[in-house]
């Protein structure tokens, strides 16, 4: 099984209060609830993508983390994973570490980035039923106003129309969808799973 997850920030301590307000008494607290909520979800043989900004820690300590979680790890490369430049840092504890990646999923294809990508490639690809074939991932904006103002893109887009292959008119898709760590109770979550919290979040939104 894969499964995606972004912004953990194990051992940022402020986070919180400030931005997430995470409501943890400290990042120790935060961390091991991270890492047994992490655990009770992915068996050693599982797959987790991090969508960056996995940990604000020194290497020694992000190892340490690292070695805790079950599953094999992959990383793509966030603007706070600055532990990945300490020559301390084993890079072995990830399958690979990506500033971008494409993978398959389950017939569907997944573009991965710390960043949301807001055309992205694959975006007009749909299935034989119509339903889109690609989904892009990303992680960074948390729960701020940048995401308020990525709704409000997303919302405009799906009510504009484009000329298909076959020459008629279809709407656009735009599957863009932030899995960030706090929206799944700090749960890796299968692609099937994030588009469900994503219908949530929009629908609690109306």
């Amino acid at each position: 099984m894969r499964y995606y997850i972004s912004d953990t920030h194990f051992c940022h301590r402020s986070l919180l209060d400030k931005m997430d307000v995470r409501g943890f008494e400290s990042v120790e607290e935060m961390n091991e609830y991270m890492i047994d909520q992490w655990n009770q979800k992915v068996g050693k043989r599982d797959e987790v993508v991090i969508l960056g900004d996995f940990s604000w820690e020194n290497a020694e300590e992000t190892m340490d983390i690292l070695r805790r979680l079950h599953g094999r790890k992959f990383l793509i490369r966030g603007n706070h994973d600055h532990f990945l430049d300490d020559k301390a840092f084993d890079p072995s504890l990830f399958g690979w570490v990506k500033d971008y990646a494409e993978l398959n999923d389950n017939r569907r294809k997944v573009v991965l980035s710390h960043y949301p990508i807001v055309f992205y490639n694959g975006q007009y690809r749909r299935d034989e039923n119509g339903n889109p074939k690609t989904y892009m991932l990303h992680g960074h904006i948390h729960n701020t106003q940048d995401q308020v103002y990525l709704n409000a893109f997303k919302d405009y887009l799906s009510k504009q129309n484009h000329i298909s292959i076959g020459g008629g008119l279809e709407s656009v898709p735009c599957q863009i969808i932030n899995c960030f760590c706090v929206d799944s109770d700090y749960v890796p979550m299968t692609l099937d799973e994030w588009i469900e919290i994503e219908k949530t979040r929009r629908q609690k939104e109306v």
